[in-house]
């Protein structure tokens, strides 16, 4: 049977990377984007809603499928505000896992990060740590929660420390331990598509787990 598939984050880097591989993948009939601004990919089996994201109860009706894709991030630059930050990174995730559970989406596979902590002082850690929690005490069948190291690859925005540390981290990656990698937008959104076609005992899949996937013989 094919799957629909419902996707937030797809203006981002690797939800971009996703909605393409998602497009092109025949094991999905159909791919529901719900997004703040357009993705202005025009596809037969893409279905778009512009919508306010920090808001999502208002379309929970709407939100239906086999599986959840939760791309949904931002950063200190763009969101400096504190509260506004935690709103996006923990209060978008949480909520799209709570309409999952009351929608009966079997699966929900969300990106998280390296590090996180719900008891960390590094303020990204704690949230992302807080998220992955708050997500783990509800009732989703098949939760799967992607903890990647430094995502590589360009950004529309500019990140100059991003942009250093990838660089770095490109030059040294022959001795750098797995576990912290720079790891691309293509291996996290493969894995994403792999977990659902073949969901892992595990519910997380840490940055070495996601290059063993994809890594070349």
């Amino acid at each position: 049977m094919k799957k629909t598939a419902i996707l937030l984050g797809a203006t981002g880097l690797t939800g971009g990377v996703l909605l393409h591989l998602l497009l092109d993948d025949p094991d999905f009939d159909k791919v529901i984007v719900f997004t703040r601004r357009t993705t202005g990919v025009i596809h037969p089996k893409l279905e778009e809603h512009i919508v306010d994201l920090l808001h999502l109860d208002l379309v929970k009706k709407e939100i239906r499928g086999e599986v959840i894709y939760c791309c949904i991030g931002t950063t200190k630059a763009k969101t400096p505000n504190k509260k506004l930050y935690a709103k996006i990174d923990y209060g978008i995730p949480v909520q799209a896992g709570k309409i999952a559970a009351e929608n009966g989406i079997q699966s929900f596979i969300v990106i998280s990060a390296l590090g996180s902590n719900p008891k960390s002082r590094i303020f990204y850690n704690y949230l992302k740590g807080r998220m992955e929690e708050a997500l783990l005490q509800l009732n989703i069948p098949h939760l799967q929660i992607l903890r990647p190291s430094l995502i590589g690859g360009k950004r529309q925005e500019k990140r100059t420390a991003e942009n250093i540390s990838k660089f770095v981290m490109g030059a040294l990656d022959f001795i750098i331990p797995t576990k912290y990698k720079m790891v691309t937008p293509q291996e996290i959104a493969k894995t994403m598509i792999h977990l659902t076609k073949h969901p892992s005992q595990h519910t997380i899949i840490t940055n070495t787990m996601i290059k063993n996937f994809w890594e070349k013989p």
